[in-house]
């Protein structure tokens, strides 16, 4: 929008189809929404009722600025008792989601025109991200073929003297793939042959279904240089609350809170309780979300691979698919459209994610069992699925 009164910056429309999946769900009244990443399922009550016993006992307050101090015990505990890794307390900031957490830290580590590599498919805002640091996006592409992993000589050959970090995302949004160790130990050695910083976005890693998480900060050398980016939305079904926090050594730290004091101060103090319950809790919390979960990914997977046209390679992580959909012989826009007027499913285009998603389709299995199901009969009934079973039984 052009006007005297807008940053020049945002003249051009950056609207992704991500960001219109909201009014396109609203265009029938028996829509089943697929599309954005808001688990269907409640925070657990021994959540909820904790935070708000702690809210009636005066927790409504600012906390500490790098987070309340019995949460960050616990992230400590948690990733000792996890992955036998000790964080420091000064490594730690609690901010107000995942989200913000990136931002914070892009504006405490890039200069104008740092450059910052991400993998394709990405979550939609990493390259804005980037861009309100005055960094600039770098993009790798994966592919379905190598199961999206990291193909590190590609990643070399786009490293220069202002790379600055890598992001990795795994398990990931929007492929559902997971990092091998290979994956990860090759990554690691490019960081230190050419002194990059990692920047981990972890927030789904409870959700990997064939082979344990492996957090980077775990792998030899790179403690000091992973920034690892947690959010409760996902792992703790507590999209609503707004909370996260960022590991990473205590010079960046100190950085990131000097400017979240002026972007939001503190996390909610409420939010906080109820992660501090959701990590104590989580032996109790976790199990059964997850196995909800996987069991979704692997139907909808089954159900997917079963229509003609369509394919999705086996669920690893995340509770997303990205749903291969090159053989309806037309865009990824045009394909979700087709699907949201002649069955009300909504998806979102795979070009959302970045150029190597185009021919793909991400459903995110948000809903029950009963509605996937209801889903996918609805799909396969659509003319354009029903034309090739028809072709081969004649």
């Amino acid at each position: 929008m052009q006007s005297k009164y807008v940053s020049k910056r945002y003249w051009k429309d950056k609207s992704t189809p991500m960001g219109k999946v909201d009014e396109l769900a609203k265009q029938y009244d028996d829509v089943i929404d697929l599309s954005l990443g808001d688990p269907d399922l409640t925070t657990h009550d021994i959540i909820i009722e904790n935070a708000f016993r702690d809210a009636r006992a005066g927790h409504t307050k600012y906390t500490d600025f790098r987070g309340d101090p019995e949460l960050r015990d616990e992230i400590i505990k948690y990733y000792n008792e996890e992955y036998q890794v000790k964080v420091e307390d000064k490594e730690i900031m609690v901010t107000a989601s995942g989200c913000i957490a990136m931002y914070l830290v892009m504006e405490a580590i890039l200069d104008d025109g740092d450059e910052v590599i991400m993998h394709a498919p990405f979550f939609t805002p990493y390259p804005q991200q980037v861009e309100l640091a005055r960094g600039i996006p770098v993009i790798l592409d994966t592919f379905e073929d190598e199961d999206f992993q990291i193909n590190v000589n590609r990643l070399e050959e786009l490293i220069t003297e202002r790379t600055k970090a890598l992001v990795i995302n795994t398990p990931n949004n929007p492929s559902g793939t997971c990092f091998t160790r290979e994956t990860m130990e090759n990554i690691a050695a490019i960081a230190k042959k050419h002194d990059l910083l990692i920047i981990a976005d972890d927030i789904y890693g409870s959700f990997s279904y064939q082979e344990p998480f492996i957090p980077m900060v775990t792998l030899d050398g790179m403690r000091e240089r992973t920034i690892t980016i947690n959010s409760f939305s996902k792992d703790f079904t507590m999209t609503g609350w707004r909370v996260g926090n960022i590991i990473a050594p205590d010079n960046i730290i100190s950085v990131i809170q000097q400017i979240n004091e002026n972007v939001v101060f503190t996390a909610p103090s409420i939010s906080q309780r109820g992660a501090i319950y959701a990590l104590r809790n989580r032996k109790t919390v976790q199990p059964p979300m997850i196995e909800e979960y996987r069991k979704r990914a692997f139907y909808a997977a089954e159900r997917i691979n079963s229509i003609p046209k369509l394919s999705v390679l086996p669920p690893k992580g995340t509770f997303y698919l990205f749903v291969n959909i090159k053989e309806m012989g037309m865009t990824s826009a045009e394909a979700s459209e087709l699907i949201l007027n002649e069955a009300h499913v909504l998806g979102i285009p795979g070009n959302a994610f970045g150029y190597c998603g185009e021919g793909y389709l991400r459903i995110a299995c948000t809903v029950n069992m009963d509605k996937l199901k209801e889903a996918f009969d609805r799909i396969e009934k659509m003319d354009i699925f029903c034309e090739k079973i028809i072709g081969l039984s004649s």
